[in-house]
């Protein structure tokens, strides 16, 4: 017989709600919460008068917190089910008088509604301005690029403004002070592959063209054991201009000039890049891995499949890789069925 009794102490005075919810309002109205419903009587009690009947009955207490939590998705109606102590009703009452209106008057409450949702939801505000996102990755096409293709002869101009302004480009002291030249890029203005090097050398920076030297002349060898010419592709580097005595390129080096190899391959837009070593990797794909690790799979850069192999300067020096490289040709031949599977 004393465990009746004992159960009971944990139900929530009825006045005690009354008083409480009566309070909470006034104080939200005084602080400039506008977008609750005043401070109604009738509200009040008819909110009240659903909590106690809840409360009251164990068995029934299962299923209201769930139908509350399917009419609000934002979860506004589930603190005032989980909360039954004598803290918790300050928080969960702006959470149920907001659900309440609309299950009790749906064309008095209509309005409340959407006035009382941007608030509540403020700390979400980029929820919204994540829905364009969908309709960019659904475009047509075979890529996600931000721009539309243009055609060969608009890329073509637009290459060339953007080889104008790496000309001219000082961001890099040292590297403005030591080159002789920059080298851009060189090919195809619509290239179905680009080769993404890392930095000129010493040949490059004399003649403007990438991948001139001996490791350019093996380059040229694995284009056409792909069944493609220099012609037919797009061959460029991470940096434009050449680091002092072919040292690594530093990081604000790599960062100064990813917006002019950013925007070659959003003009050209390939269906492959071929990153040649390290450095081309992991600046294009902004990652951290081993090239060992990178290999054997594409990757992928703003819809265009990413190849990650070796530098042909490394080759020159580690002949027994040359076999990888060209697995890794292979790999791609056969995704632009020019290998046979």
């Amino acid at each position: 017989m004393n465990e009746v009794p004992s159960a009971n102490l944990n139900l929530p005075d009825p006045h005690e709600i009354r008083v409480g919810v009566g309070q909470l309002l006034k104080h939200l109205q005084r602080v400039g919460v506008e977008y609750l419903p005043a401070a109604d009587p009738g509200r009040a009690e008819q909110w009240t008068t659903t909590l106690l009947a809840s409360v009251a009955q164990p068995a029934p207490v299962a299923a209201e917190p769930s139908a509350a939590a399917s009419v609000t998705p934002e979860g506004l109606g589930q603190p005032a089910a989980a909360a039954p102590p004598a803290p918790a009703p300050p928080v969960a009452a702006p959470a149920a008088p907001v659900a309440a209106p609309p299950a009790a008057a749906p064309p008095a409450a209509a309005p409340p509604q959407p006035a009382a949702t941007p608030p509540t939801a403020a700390p979400q505000t980029p929820a919204p301005a994540a829905r364009p996102q969908p309709a960019a990755a659904a475009a047509p096409g075979p890529t996600i690029y931000r721009t539309a293709s243009l055609p060969i002869a608009d890329r073509q101009a637009s290459l060339e403004h953007w080889g104008q302004q790496v000309a001219q480009c000082t961001l890099c002291h040292e590297l403005a002070c030591t080159r002789k030249q920059t080298v851009f890029g060189a090919g195809h203005a619509q290239a179905r592959v680009v080769f993404f090097g890392e930095a000129p050398g010493a040949d490059e920076d004399r003649e403007g063209i990438p991948f001139v030297g001996r490791a350019g002349q093996l380059l040229t060898k694995i284009i056409e054991a792909t069944k493609l010419s220099r012609d037919e592709v797009y061959i460029m580097n991470t940096l434009k201009c050449r680091p002092p005595g072919n040292r690594n390129p530093l990081p604000d080096e790599l960062k100064n000039c990813r917006p002019f190899f950013e925007a070659q391959l959003e003009i050209i837009q390939p269906e492959y890049i071929v990153c040649l070593g390290l450095f081309a990797a992991q600046s294009l794909l902004q990652s951290a891995p081993s090239i060992g690790r990178m290999r054997g799979r594409f990757h992928n850069y703003h819809g265009s499949k990413v190849v990650v192999t070796y530098h042909p300067s490394y080759l020159l020096r580690n002949a027994k890789m040359k076999g990888a490289v060209w697995q890794d040709m292979q790999m791609m031949m056969r995704a632009m069925g020019t290998l046979p599977a």
